[in-house]
């Protein structure tokens, strides 16, 4: 039998940019691996024909947050190159807005996020919200160390950062005092790696580059199941967030969440392996790597994980202090943790044609600033994800665009009152349009046009078509 041909790797490097991966991360892959490196500028048209010149099928790296609309057009323009992980999972990892947008989307906890473009509802939002709260630089991935992520004990403290660090938009979220914060990194919607980030004594801020402690043992389930939903919703196969547990009732709930590549080498070289296994065809073996892993690794010294190299593991076998994974209860009376429940799976790529989060719907960072689209259609962009789109939400109409926005407005087909005739005036079918009615009569008005993808026979795509169309 023959083995499959195999694609042509390419490691997308950038100059000022760490690099993750190396060849050495994929030993034992027999066709040349390439490297290509994208100079910061004018360099989009030189990187597309490298990549081509090179015949390069699948191209692997992390873009940083700066580069993210670049890439995307570069993808677009190399329809036949898989990128890895795909621009469009790619989405959490630009700012801490997509964040938001993602977990709002699919319903996963995170503390109540204010999101203010309009800096002078912001500065009314300050001096009337409540106190202690959290302010953020909300673009660009991570939190950079926790030195963009700030406590503000009043007003005057908050309005006097926003002067100072002129963060732009208004990023802001309610303050929860936690006892730590769990940092999980997932492979195939598999966790391979999970620590705690425990803030020093009188601190309120978890990350370890500002004197907080790591330590791996007893990491919760539930907190695990948050981060496999979370990876799986994204579509991320190379996936990492940051879990906070709460100090009062220990609920847990998203801080962080980006499909990066992890820092520690032991994981690159099992990121690369299960690489390896995607796009060989069965030529390489899926890499095993047993649940709670960490907790060993954990005790190791961290110069001795450093020179260790491509970890593997036996398939696992039960013996009399394994039980704990064997099914059935402990000794607690609890039930024990099953690792077939978390096993690494392979995510189909989207299709570029039926990408989740398009910029030119989401991108808000840059539509805003540009003022490219009309005030109603900047209105709608934000209220496509936010159940919760108060004022805090609604970006500020020019006074003198108030008749269009009122006039363009008045055009729009209102999908809580419209009749099965005026639906269908969306170039929707008789059938979709019944749905949607039926829709209104069994759960109530559409509190968000985005709800509308609820209806059966509205897809991404079709939701994209017409919700420049649509209002509530």
């Amino acid at each position: 039998m023959s083995k499959k041909k195999l694609p042509k790797l390419g490691l997308v490097y950038l100059d000022h940019v760490l690099r993750f991966f190396d060849k050495s991360n994929f030993k034992g892959w027999s066709k040349k691996i390439e490297i290509v490196t994208y100079h910061w500028g004018k360099d989009k048209d030189r990187f597309i024909q490298e990549v081509k010149n090179k015949k390069i099928d699948v191209l692997i790296g992390n873009i940083p947050a700066t580069a993210y609309e670049t890439f995307r057009e570069i993808s677009k323009a190399l329809p036949n190159v898989e990128f890895v992980p795909s621009l469009d999972t790619q989405f959490s990892n630009k700012s801490k807005e997509n964040v938001t947008r993602f977990a709002r989307k699919y319903d996963l906890e995170i503390p109540k996020t204010d999101i203010i473009y309009d800096k002078e509802k912001a500065t009314k939002f300050l001096e009337k919200t409540d106190y202690p709260r959290i302010i953020k630089k909300s673009y660009g991935p991570s939190n950079y160390g926790g030195y963009f992520v700030h406590k503000v004990d009043s007003a005057d403290e908050a309005l006097d950062l926003i002067e100072e660090k002129k963060y732009y938009p208004l990023y802001t979220q309610d303050f929860i005092k936690i006892s730590a914060d769990i940092r999980v990194m997932l492979i195939g919607h598999k966790p391979v790696c999970a620590f705690w980030r425990r803030p020093p004594e009188g601190a309120w801020l978890t990350n370890t580059s500002q004197g907080g402690t790591m330590d791996y043992q007893d990491v919760p389930k539930e907190v695990l199941d948050l981060a496999v939903k979370a990876s799986k919703s994204a579509n991320a196969e190379y996936w990492a967030c940051d879990i906070a547990v709460a100090e009062k009732d220990n609920s847990i709930f998203i801080l962080e969440c980006a499909t990066a590549f992890a820092a520690f080498p032991y994981i690159r070289d099992w990121i690369g392996q299960y690489i390896m296994w995607k796009f060989s065809g069965g030529e390489f073996k899926k890499p095993n790597i047993p649940l709670f892993n960490w907790e060993e690794l954990g005790k190791m010294d961290s110069s001795v994980l450093r020179v260790l190299r491509h970890i593997t593991f036996g398939k696992y076998t039960p013996s009399s202090d394994g039980d704990f994974y064997t099914g059935g209860k402990n000794i607690e009376n609890k039930p024990n943790i099953d690792d077939k429940k978390y096993r690494m799976l392979n995510t189909n790529s989207l299709s570029k044609l039926l990408e989740e989060w398009p910029s030119e719907v989401f991108n808000y960072q840059d539509n805003f600033i540009k003022n490219s689209m009309t005030q109603p259609q900047i209105i709608d962009f934000i209220k496509i994800c936010d159940d919760e789109s108060s004022e805090s939400f609604i970006v500020n109409e020019k006074e003198e665009s108030t008749e269009k926005v009122e006039e363009d407005s008045d055009k729009k087909i209102n999908i809580n009152t419209a009749t099965k005739d005026e639906l269908k005036k969306l170039g929707i079918n008789t059938k979709i349009a019944r749905r949607i009615i039926d829709y209104r009569v069994e759960n109530g008005d559409f509190k968000s046009i985005y709800k509308l993808r609820k209806i059966k026979g509205i897809g991404k795509k079709r939701f994209i078509d017409i919700q420049l169309d649509i209002k509530i």
